[in-house]
């Protein structure tokens, strides 16, 4: 039984925060919903929880209209970032509150809670109080209580988000895994497109309160429907340039021109937009050799000049300018780059994606 949002809009004092928004979410799967903050994922779940009443439009859970169900009526469960414990009760006593009121017996409770607190790292603070516990020991506290409720639709607002490295990489692994045979619908907000990735299932794309697409998150990933969404699923953001297809090539703004794919080259000559994730976009020294074999058709080098290079643990993403365009390239290893140093990129023309001047994908 699916999850459906028909025609859902919100409005607050004349400024739109949803648009009009028709989706349907795949039933007892991970549903991800992905977006810059301010994108909208809250205020979606919020509707769906219950919290929030549409301004226009009905939510349908499994074949019922529940617009106007309040919350308590509804089985759900949601965890936002921000966790939300009882402060006078003991982390066991916290995830065992769900339930207790559903009246389950006190050996399935001490079973459910013993599992969930070893696939979070609860179990020696179980006696402890919520004001003994670090942020990310009550994010996972309260992540557990959601995880025991057996809901029919999880609510999970950015659950990962305060917690160290390791821990959310492992979790990211396990939560799909955890709620594969529950039967429940399960609805994941986040701003990292690698998340939406690891954790497979389904993705909506969101920008500034209306989905731009919905499907599974490798197809949305890798043919966007158009320019936005790939802008949304790609970190750092996706480079965009002006192009012009003539002859069966792409003329650069800079006067460069590259052999056309076949698939665009198939395409009528005008005006269109180059695409590429900056992880497909090399210095030559993170591939290994001095320069790539100038045979192969699959890369086509740019002459730039340094910006400004971040290095984050063992990646650096450089931000160099070439012409009018600025590219944005993202490798493996420490690259220590001076500004202003030149160097050539490498632009793997496999993996570019093109759009029309409307900004509609038309060749992948």
């Amino acid at each position: 039984m699916s999850l459906t949002l028909k025609n859902i809009s919100l409005e607050r004092q004349n400024e739109i925060h949803i648009y009009p928004t028709e989706l349907e979410l795949v039933a007892e799967e991970f549903n991800v919903l992905l977006g810059t903050t301010l994108a909208g994922k809250t205020t979606l779940m919020r509707i769906m929880a219950g919290l929030e009443k549409p301004t226009t439009g009905e939510v349908w859970f499994e074949n019922q209209n529940v617009t106007r169900l309040s919350v308590q009526k509804r089985d759900v469960a949601m965890v936002y970032q921000q966790f939300i414990n009882y402060p006078n009760f003991t982390v066991y006593d916290n995830i065992a509150s769900p339930m207790r009121l559903m009246k389950m017996s006190k050996q399935a409770i001490d079973q459910a809670i013993q599992e969930v607190a070893e696939l979070l790292k609860l179990t020696p603070m179980l006696n402890r109080m919520p004001s003994e516990l670090s942020g990310g020991q009550q994010q996972r506290t309260a992540l557990a209580r959601a995880l025991v409720k057996q809901a029919r639709l999880i609510l999970l607002d950015e659950p990962l988000a305060n917690l160290d490295y390791k821990l959310r990489e492992e979790l990211r692994e396990e939560l799909p895994k955890l709620f594969r045979n529950t039967g429940s619908t399960v609805v994941y907000a986040t701003t990292e497109p690698t998340e939406a990735l690891l954790l497979g299932g389904y993705t909506a794309a969101l920008s500034e309160g209306r989905v731009l697409q919905y499907g599974q998150s490798n197809a949305v990933y890798r043919q966007p429907a158009n320019r936005d969404s790939a802008q949304v699923f790609s970190d750092p953001p996706i480079n965009i340039v002006d192009v012009k297809l003539e002859h069966g090539a792409l003329v650069l703004p800079g006067g460069e021109q590259w052999p056309a794919r076949n698939d665009f080259a198939a395409l009528p000559p005008d005006e269109y937009q180059l695409g590429v994730r900056p992880h497909h976009v090399f210095l030559a020294a993170s591939i290994g050799v001095d320069k790539p074999r100038q045979e192969s058709e699959a890369l086509q080098k740019i002459s730039a000049k340094v910006l400004l290079t971040e290095i984050s643990g063992s990646e650096s993403t450089v931000h160099a300018q070439a012409g009018s365009d600025t590219w944005i390239s993202l490798n493996h290893g420490i690259h220590s780059l001076d500004n202003g140093q030149a160097v050539d990129l490498y632009i793997d023309m496999r993996q570019c994606l093109l759009f029309d001047k409307r900004g509609k994908l038309v060749a992948s």
